[in-house]
């Protein structure tokens, strides 16, 4: 008796096929938020990460000086929420300019 062999589509066959997603642009980048916590845009920016799954590093500047000198170092400025994708700083919560970064 042969063999047979039942081809199973990988995840990707179907997700693409079905949602056109583009799952090569979704590159792991290192997320970090700069916030305070009273900052209403700051937890609009976390509240996105987590509904999204997405991993982030959260420093509280309010408490942290080293972290707010850091975040001013590399924004120019106190305002917060600053986010941090990779490369690119984003400050102030712009939903569509960080999906645009993360390849969502």
């Amino acid at each position: 008796m042969g063999k047979y062999y039942i081809r199973i589509p990988r995840v990707y066959d179907i997700l693409s096929k079905h949602y056109s997603l583009n799952i090569s642009n979704m590159e792991a980048k290192e997320v970090t938020i700069y916030s305070t916590p009273t900052c209403h845009f700051c937890q609009a920016a976390k509240a996105f990460f987590k509904e999204n799954n997405i991993e982030y590093t959260d420093y509280n500047v309010a408490e942290d000086a080293d972290k707010r000198n850091e975040m001013v170092e590399k924004s120019g400025q106190m305002g917060v929420p600053v986010i941090v994708i990779g490369e690119q700083i984003i400050v102030g919560f712009d939903e569509d300019k960080v999906k645009e970064i993360l390849g969502m």
